[in-house]
C-alpha cells in the first residue's frame, strides 16, 4: 500500500510527464505546426483584470505568462482571492495563464511557496517560473552550487507533489546562476525532465554565449519547458533590448527548435518600452502595438 505522500508524488509525476512530452517530438523532423504563443504581461502589470483580458485578446496570443510575485498582477499575500479572478477574467476572453512568473527558489513561507503553488495548480496552471539563483562572487562557484543543491532539491519535490513543473530562466551576467546555462544545467540532471525544466531565453543565452548559443540550446533540449522570445542589439559593450525584428536574434532559432520537432510551449516578451504605465492611454498604446508587432514577427519565423 503507497503513503498519501507516495501516492501523490507518483500521480504528479505522470501528470508532469504528460506536460513535458509533447515538448520535443521523438523524431528530429520539422514541427507541422507553429505553437500557442502567450505573452508576458510584466509590461501590462496594473490593468484590473477584465480589462488585461480585453488587452491581450486584441493583441492575439492565446495565453500569458503572468507575474505572481510582488508588484505583479496578483500578489502572494493575495493569491488564494485574486488569483482565481485573473484566471477567471482571462477564460471569458478564450485565454489561460500558461505559466506563472514567481519570486520562489526554494520552500519558503516568506514567498508562501506552497498556498501560491497549490492555487495555481488546482486552477489548472500547469508550469511557474523560478526565481534565479544569485552567485557571491567572493565565494567559490562549487561551493555555492552545492549549498542551492538541497533547496532545489526541496522545492521539486514539492511541486512533483503538487503536480506543477518548476522551470529556470536563464540571465546574462556574472551574478547569475545558469548564465552560461552549464552550472544549472547539472543541477538539474539530478531530477527528471517532467521535474524540472527550463525556461530558455534566447536573448540571454546569445548575449552570455554569443556565437554558442546552439550548444546552449542542445544543453536545454531534453528539459524545455518553455521557448523564450526577445531580441537585443549590440551597443559599445552593453545590449539594450530592442523589436524582435530588429535584433540579432533571428529565425535561426526557430529553425534549430523546429528541427528538434519542437511543438511549444512559446512566450513572448516585450522588455525595450520605456518607463510608465499601462494605465496611461498613450503608454497602452504604444504596449498594444509593439506587442502585436513582435507577434507578427514571431508568426513570420514560425512560416
Amino acid at each position: 500500500m503507497l503513503s498519501r505522500r507516495a501516492w501523490m508524488g507518483q500521480v504528479a509525476a505522470v501528470a508532469g510527464a504528460t506536460l513535458l512530452r509533447p515538448v520535443f517530438a521523438a523524431a528530429a523532423s520539422t514541427s507541422p505546426r507553429s505553437p500557442e504563443i502567450s505573452l508576458f504581461t510584466k509590461h501590462l502589470v496594473g490593468l484590473p483584470f477584465d480589462q488585461l483580458a480585453d488587452v491581450v485578446a486584441e493583441i492575439g496570443v492565446t495565453g500569458i505568462e503572468a507575474p505572481v510575485r510582488n508588484g505583479g498582477h496578483v500578489e502572494p499575500a493575495r493569491v488564494e482571492e485574486d488569483l482565481p479572478r485573473l484566471v477567471e477574467a482571462l477564460r471569458r476572453r478564450g485565454l489561460a495563464i500558461t505559466m506563472l512568473t514567481t519570486g520562489i527558489n526554494e520552500v519558503s513561507a516568506t514567498t508562501r511557496t506552497e498556498a501560491v503553488l497549490r492555487t495555481a495548480r488546482a486552477l489548472g496552471i500547469p508550469r511557474f517560473r523560478m526565481n534565479w539563483y544569485a552567485y557571491d562572487g567572493r565565494r567559490s562557484p562549487w561551493v555555492q552550487l552545492d549549498e542551492i543543491r538541497p533547496k532545489l532539491r526541496d522545492l521539486v519535490q514539492l511541486a512533483r507533489e503538487l503536480g506543477i513543473q518548476p522551470c529556470y530562466q536563464n540571465h546574462s551576467g556574472a551574478k547569475y546562476v545558469g548564465a552560461g546555462v552549464w552550472d544549472m544545467a547539472m543541477l538539474m540532471r539530478e531530477h527528471p525532465p517532467a521535474d524540472l525544466a527550463w525556461a530558455f531565453d534566447i536573448l540571454h543565452a546569445t548575449v552570455e554565449g554569443s556565437t554558442s548559443w546552439p550548444t546552449e540550446l542542445e544543453l536545454v533540449r531534453e528539459r524545455l519547458g518553455m521557448a523564450y522570445f526577445k531580441n537585443f542589439a549590440w551597443e559599445g559593450k552593453g545590449h539594450r533590448s530592442v523589436a524582435l525584428a530588429d535584433g540579432v536574434v533571428g529565425p535561426a532559432y526557430v529553425d534549430r527548435l523546429k528541427r528538434g520537432g519542437f511543438a511549444g510551449p512559446v512566450c513572448l516578451h516585450v522588455e525595450y518600452l520605456p518607463e510608465g504605465s499601462p494605465k496611461d492611454a498613450a503608454y497602452l498604446k504604444r504596449a498594444v502595438a509593439a506587442s502585436q508587432a513582435d507577434l507578427a514577427t514571431l508568426r513570420g519565423w514560425w512560416g
